[in-house]
């Protein structure tokens, strides 16, 4: 993708992102939201949802990424959202680093209550998503989820559907 310091390490399902991240997503707790990034094209402004939401809390980075229709990597502290995005020279668009959003700027500033995996698991079991990890971060009356968009990042703001489960981090 030409990001920078971004290696992603993609894991699938619930047990390996909880194991992987689960106490340093839980140790965000207290932290304020203090900046975010994503990656907008320069030419039209839309977002480009397969590249990493970085979250900075206090300091700490937390860079979520969905990838295929089951993967998530969580990455710390190696993205710089200063640093330019290369290698799309003659592509047609030009990714770069952007810190507006209307979803995520409500949430800088505030204390971050509570960091929790969620998983997907529908009635139907065919579902296509079932089994999919997302990252919420519960905040004083709302709550901010990046979700599996099926190969890209999507992103959630209020209450998750029913059909996703919250398992204790501390596992």
């Amino acid at each position: 993708m030409g990001i920078p310091g971004f290696e992603p390490s993609f894991l699938t399902g619930l047990d390996a992102v909880r194991r992987a991240h689960g106490s340093r997503l839980a140790a965000l707790a207290g932290r304020r939201l203090t900046r975010f990034a994503l990656v907008r094209f320069a030419e039209d402004g839309d977002w480009f949802a397969d590249c990493p939401v970085v979250l900075d809390f206090d300091g700490v980075r937390v860079e979520v990424c969905h990838w295929k229709c089951d993967e998530l990597s969580i990455g710390w502290d190696t993205i710089d959202t200063g640093a330019a995005i290369t290698g799309w020279e003659g592509a047609g668009l030009t990714p770069e680093w952007s810190h507006a959003d209307e979803r995520l700027a409500p949430f800088v500033g505030r204390e971050l209550r509570e960091a929790a995996l969620l998983e997907w698991r529908p009635a139907d079991r065919r579902d296509l998503a079932a089994g999919t990890v997302a990252v919420e971060f519960v905040f004083a009356g709302d709550r901010l989820r990046i979700v599996n968009g099926l190969d890209e990042n999507a992103i959630e703001v209020g209450t998750a559907h029913p059909d996703f489960v919250q398992p204790p981090l501390d596992r």
